[in-house]
């Protein structure tokens, strides 16, 4: 009861914080209406505070580096870099910002980044920075921050996860490991006639809200819930049927248990991240040989979800301008590719993704994913897309997949609630 009384005065404190950046943020909008403030020359006494998660003291070299050379780039500028444990930036940031003594830069990952921008809380690069440097960015990464015409976070590091198939249960169902699954549709055929040839399970289903998202259809629209229609339903049934005959598992595994899953072949194909890939290796060695990654296959939406960490300047900070210049630094090109390479991340820039870096395949797994990853690039877009209030919303409509998937509860009565408690949320 401790933890949730603490949990909830957190989130009280949260929603006043926010509350009362959106009504001084309305007040500021209307003074930038009277006055356009210009661009004005980074003071040489600026001094940027830049706030990370968890990266101290493993990667301290590589910015303790990058901070140098900023700083003999820019002799007015001196950069205060202080790291803070996940789980305590964003109290520490809701703090600060109350007490008017916000840091200038701020990595956030996109969920909270968008929660912030809602409310006006977050300086928008669109006004802060060109076209040219916007461009450096993948489109649908750097979009995930993008509500009402403002781009609210820079991009940084991401992972896109891949799809990991077991070679040998694959040829034994007679299907060909040169022309792997390219779409979902792909993936359900190839699952069907594996759980026919083998009776291993063709694939682990999220059953989650984003599942919904990869076929295209709309969550929310127009600040209602948009997806109780015959075509959700009728998608919905589709995968109903796939539990039934066993081509997925009717459950949601953990990590661990979809570790033991594919690494004891009772499931043929798995879609996740880099660090599978260690996990197999030591639980089940002779599997990891028979395995190979390729590109996670595409729903009809053409996209696949990553998660990022941006960067972020917010609307309080006392040096917007410099801020801004040292954010873009961070994420550049040069920057995102030297800490690709000490970090084992991905780039979200164009230009850094295509470094031989990334395509140095030894034939290993790890290098086909290592490739897989950056190829996937292209189609990359994070989760919370343009909907506020999305963790609320995520939950809710989570629950009600999961009761129809898993609690065999009724799909036409679980979509009514969740329509309706979903646009509860949206109406906050």
């Amino acid at each position: 009861m401790g933890g949730l009384k603490k949990g909830l005065l957190v989130a009280m404190m949260f929603i006043f914080v926010l509350g009362t950046l959106a009504a001084c943020n309305k007040k500021e909008a209307v003074k930038e209406k009277v006055v356009d403030p210009p661009k004005e020359k980074v003071e040489e006494t600026a001094t940027v505070e830049f706030w990370t998660i968890s990266l101290q003291p493993t990667f301290n070299d590589y910015f303790n580096e990058l901070i140098a050379n900023y700083e003999s780039e820019n002799p007015g500028v001196k950069i205060d870099w202080k790291d803070f444990p996940y789980d305590a930036i964003q109290n520490k940031l809701l703090t600060s910002i109350a007490s008017k003594q916000a840091p200038d830069v701020v990595n956030l990952n996109t969920e909270l980044a968008n929660q912030m921008a809602s409310k006006g809380a977050l300086t928008d690069f669109n006004k802060q920075l060109t076209e040219e440097q916007r461009s450096i960015y993948f489109d649908g990464i750097f979009n995930s921050t993008v509500i009402d015409n403002g781009a609210y976070a820079l991009p940084w590091y991401t992972g896109i996860p891949v799809l990991y198939i077991n070679t040998d249960l694959v040829e034994k169902a007679g299907l060909d490991i040169n022309s792997p699954p390219q779409t979902k549709a792909d993936l359900a055929n190839w699952g069907k006639q594996i759980q026919e040839k083998t009776g291993s399970f063709g694939y682990v289903f999220t059953m989650e809200t984003r599942s919904i998202l990869e076929e295209g259809f709309k969550v929310a629209e127009g600040g209602k819930a948009a997806f109780n229609n015959d075509d959700v339903k009728a998608y919905i049934q589709s995968n109903i049927e796939l539990i039934k005959d066993e081509v997925i598992p009717k459950d949601i595994p953990a990590f661990a248990q979809q570790v033991q899953l594919f690494g004891s072949e009772q499931v043929a194909m798995i879609i996740s991240s880099s660090s599978f890939i260690n996990q197999l290796k030591t639980a089940s060695p002779e599997v990891y040989e028979k395995t190979i990654a390729v590109p996670a296959p595409l729903g009809k939406a053409g996209i696949r979800f990553t998660n990022s960490m941006n960067l972020v300047v917010p609307n309080t900070s006392k040096n917007v301008e410099a801020a801004t210049a040292f954010a873009h630094y961070v994420s550049n090109d040069a920057s995102q590719l030297a800490f690709s390479k000490a970090a084992n991340t991905l780039p979200s820039t164009k230009a850094a993704a295509k470094d031989e870096f990334f395509y140095k395949n030894d034939g290993t797994l790890e290098g086909q994913a290592l490739t897989a990853s950056v190829e996937s690039l292209d189609k990359a877009s994070d989760f919370y897309l343009g909907i506020e209030n999305a963790n609320d919303v995520n939950k809710a409509f989570n629950k009600r997949l999961q009761n129809i998937y898993i609690n065999d509860q009724d799909l036409n009565t679980e979509l009514d609630a969740a329509e309706k408690e979903i646009n509860d949320i949206l109406s906050r």
